[in-house]
């Protein structure tokens, strides 16, 4: 694997990490890099032939739990005024794409993370296995309770839970 073929796969990465971490588009950067770095370090256990783009995907997806598990220091732009927002045609398309990124947020991550490579990625549910390092089953059963999950939000009606508290 070259550098080039790496390099190819940034506007993937940087696409799923920012739908991953939604809204907090510095952090999702900082996964990108992280991920690359890591990939670069580890290019030894690279297989010749293999899946690039799935095996970025799993060095992701695996930063991104140790970040769940262990929070860190949050850090904000001193310089928000430098950046340039995309805007949308009109304001209805900037309330619809607003709602399905609140929606996203209310994702357990397992669902998102899955959704998120199925549906923005277009990556095989195979793909997502080994990306995920889940079995393909698991896969199939976090997409369709993500996207149920999901059309509930979206409908404003978001499940309830039938738990009680028990002492």
């Amino acid at each position: 694997m070259d550098s080039a073929a790496l390099l190819a796969e940034i506007p993937r990465l940087r696409r799923y990490a920012r739908a991953l971490l939604v809204g907090d588009h510095m952090a999702a950067d900082d996964l990108v890099q992280d991920t690359l770095e890591r990939a670069w370090l580890r290019l030894a256990q690279w297989r010749p032939g293999g899946d690039l783009r799935a095996w970025l995907f799993s060095i992701m997806h695996n930063l991104r739990v140790d970040q769940l598990r262990r929070p860190g220091v949050k850090a904000s732009s001193m310089e928000d005024d430098d950046i340039e927002v995309p805007t949308r045609a009109t304001q209805n398309d900037y309330l619809e794409v607003r709602d399905l990124e609140s929606a996203l947020a209310r994702l357990p991550d397992e669902q998102r993370a899955v959704l998120l490579l199925v549906a923005l990625e277009e990556m095989s549910y195979e793909e997502v296995a080994k990306a995920l390092s889940i079995p393909m089953g698991t896969v199939m059963s976090r997409l369709a309770r993500g996207r149920e999950r999901l059309r509930l939000i979206l409908d404003g009606r978001l499940p309830t839970t039938n738990l009680r508290v028990v002492r």
